[in-house]
């Protein structure tokens, strides 16, 4: 039986600012140019709390790779003038179970009914991909207390629509709606990346919206 959409996808959303701002900067990092990650980082001063930013950019790396990241950090360095933190406390796990155990939570909610056949469809590929994903992607990464895993579901939606990685997209807008999001908070921030997003895409992408919540 189908359910109902969880919000109607023609809602008009007014995104916070600070909302606005992390996910535009997700969508910078993974896939515009150092020029264009600047001014987008040089609009967010102010309009974010820097904590939040550092923890957008830690993110990056599992959807964006460890370059991207690093230039994103030093750009973030460089614009803002805030410095890293001395320590990082959770950084480290005391073992390698504790992560996997924060991960196999965390992607129970972000997956939801999907999550056992997504596991099976990942060992599949390959039984190392499984591991890190739990461990090293939702564990290590997107269980961090820094930032609530709906904004971070949402910036994920952001780095995906950005990329053009419908597939993972596809995955991440179920994982937005599931981690306490609904589809109108979703399509805003779409809309607020239409600058960012490849021309023609954006129109697939609400459309895509739409099956999901639907769904």
């Amino acid at each position: 039986m189908m359910s109902a959409p969880r919000a109607a996808p023609d809602t008009v959303h007014e995104l916070p600012a600070s909302l606005r701002h992390a996910v535009r900067i997700a969508g910078a990092i993974a896939g515009a140019g150092e020029k264009t990650l600047r001014v987008v980082m040089t609009e967010a001063l102010g309009e974010i709390e820097p904590s939040i930013v550092d923890e957008i950019i830690i993110q990056s790396y599992l959807f964006a790779g460890f370059p991207r990241t690093l230039n994103a950090a030093r750009c973030w360095r460089t614009v803002s003038g805030f410095a890293a933190p001395a320590t990082d406390p959770v950084a480290s796990a005391p073992n390698l179970d504790e992560w996997r155990r924060q991960g196999e939570k965390t992607c129970a909610v972000v997956y939801g009914e999907s999550y056992e056949p997504l596991r099976e469809n990942v060992r599949a590929l390959h039984p190392a991909l499984d591991e890190w994903m739990i461990a090293d992607g939702y564990g290590k990464v997107l269980s961090r207390p820094g930032l609530e895993l709906r904004i971070r579901e949402l910036c994920i939606v952001a780095a995906c629509a950005v990329t053009c990685q419908q597939r993972q997209l596809h995955s991440h807008l179920h994982g937005a709606l599931n981690a306490g999001s609904d589809v109108a908070e979703i399509g805003a921030v779409l809309d607020s990346l239409s600058d960012l997003i490849p021309a023609g895409e954006l129109p697939k992408f609400r459309q895509l919206l739409v099956r999901v919540g639907r769904a």
